[in-house]
C-alpha cells in the first residue's frame, strides 16, 4: 500500500497552503471557486470528481492553519447524505452544512442549512432557532439548536456509521495539520534561540521533546492516511481505522501544541501568538465526538470480537 501523494495532491497542498496563508478567513464562496467544496462532488453535479484523499489534504492544511469554515461539518459529515442536487449546491458554495446529533453542534455560525436525524432518516431542518455559546476555540464556536421543523428527507439514518467514520478520519486529519505546525513552530524557535551562547536547540532536553513530537506526529499521519484511504475505497476497516487515527492523532496534537508552548518559554502564552489557537484547536478536537479512552475501549472491542 503506498501512501505517497500524487502530483495533483501535493499541487493542492501547496495550494493550499499559500491561499490559507494569505487568506485566515475565507468565505465559503471562496473555497467554492478553487474547488474545495466540490472535490468529491460528480462533475455532472458541479464538482470535480475527485474523493476523499484529496479532501483530506484540504482537513490537513485547513486544521494547520486553524481556518474557520464549516468545511468538515459540510464535506466530511453531510455532504454524502445529500441528495445530488444538494451536492451541487454545495459545490457551487450556495450552501454549507451542519449536523445537529446531540446537543451541542458545531459551525452553527457559518453554516447556512443544518441536517438532523428524527427516526429513521436524516432530515434538513427548516425553521429553527440557533444560541451560539461562547467556546475556548474561537475558530469553532459550539451551539444548540432549538425548534424548527422537519423539512426534506434527505438519507436514511443507516448512513450514520460511514458519517461518523468520515468525521473522525477529518478529525485525525485535522490535528496532524495542528501538530504539525506546532512542531514546526517549536523546531524554529529552537534553531533560533540562543542560551549560555548555543541554540536552545542542542539541548537535550528540548531537543528530545521535539523528537517524540516528531515521531508520534508520523505515526499519527499514517493512521490517519490509512483512514482515509479506507474512507476513499470503503473498506471493512474504516471504522477502526478511524478510531484509532482520531484517538492517536488528537493526542499527538495537543502533546505537539503543549510541548511547543514550553519551548518557547514566555512567548508562547501571549495572545499575539498562534500557538495558544492550535492548543485550543487541539484540545477541541481531542474532545469532540468521543474521547481517545472510550475510542480505544472500542478498538479493543473489536480486537477481541466485538463491536465497530
Amino acid at each position: 500500500m503506498d501512501f505517497s501523494p500524487t502530483t495533483e495532491q501535493e499541487e493542492l497542498r501547496g495550494q493550499a497552503r499559500a491561499f490559507l496563508a494569505g487568506n485566515p478567513r475565507p468565505s465559503w464562496r471562496e473555497l467554492a471557486a478553487l474547488g474545495w467544496t466540490g472535490v468529491s462532488v460528480a462533475e455532472s453535479d458541479g464538482g470535480t470528481g475527485l474523493g476523499y484523499l484529496e479532501e483530506a489534504v484540504l482537513f490537513e492544511e485547513l486544521g494547520r492553519a486553524v481556518t474557520p469554515t464549516p468545511y468538515r461539518t459540510t464535506v466530511a459529515v453531510v455532504l454524502p447524505a445529500l441528495p445530488p442536487d444538494l451536492q451541487g449546491e454545495v459545490a457551487r458554495g450556495e450552501a454549507s452544512w451542519t449536523l445537529a446529533i446531540g446537543p451541542l453542534v458545531q459551525d452553527l455560525d457559518t453554516a447556512t442549512r443544518i441536517a438532523y436525524v428524527g427516526g429513521d432518516s436524516i432530515w434538513e431542518l427548516e425553521g429553527a432557532e440557533r444560541e451560539i455559546l461562547q467556546t475556548n476555540d474561537e475558530s469553532r464556536p459550539l451551539g444548540v439548536v432549538t425548534g424548527g421543523t422537519a423539512g426534506r428527507r434527505l438519507a436514511g439514518s443507516e448512513l450514520l456509521p460511514l458519517l461518523r467514520t468520515r468525521s473522525l478520519t477529518a478529525l485525525a486529519l485535522e490535528a496532524c495539520g495542528v501538530g504539525e505546525r506546532a512542531l514546526d513552530l517549536g523546531v524554529d524557535h529552537a534553531r533560533g534561540r540562543t542560551q549560555f551562547g548555543r541554540a536552545i536547540g542542542s539541548y537535550q532536553a528540548v531537543s528530545h521533546a521535539l523528537a517524540t513530537t516528531f515521531v508520534e506526529l508520523e505515526l499519527g499521519r499514517s493512521l490517519a492516511l490509512f483512514a482515509a484511504w479506507c474512507v476513499a475505497e470503503r473498506d471493512d476497516r474504516a471504522a477502526v481505522a478511524a478510531a484509532a487515527a482520531k484517538a492517536h492523532c488528537a493526542d499527538a496534537a495537543v502533546a505537539a501544541c503543549e510541548r511547543s508552548i514550553q519551548i518557547h518559554g514566555g512567548i508562547g502564552f501571549t495572545w499575539e501568538h498562534v500557538l495558544h489557537r492550535l492548543y485550543k484547536r487541539a484540545l477541541g478536537i481531542q474532545a469532540w465526538e468521543t474521547s481517545g479512552e472510550r475510542l480505544r475501549a472500542q478498538i479493543a472491542d473489536h480486537l477481541l470480537g466485538g463491536g465497530l
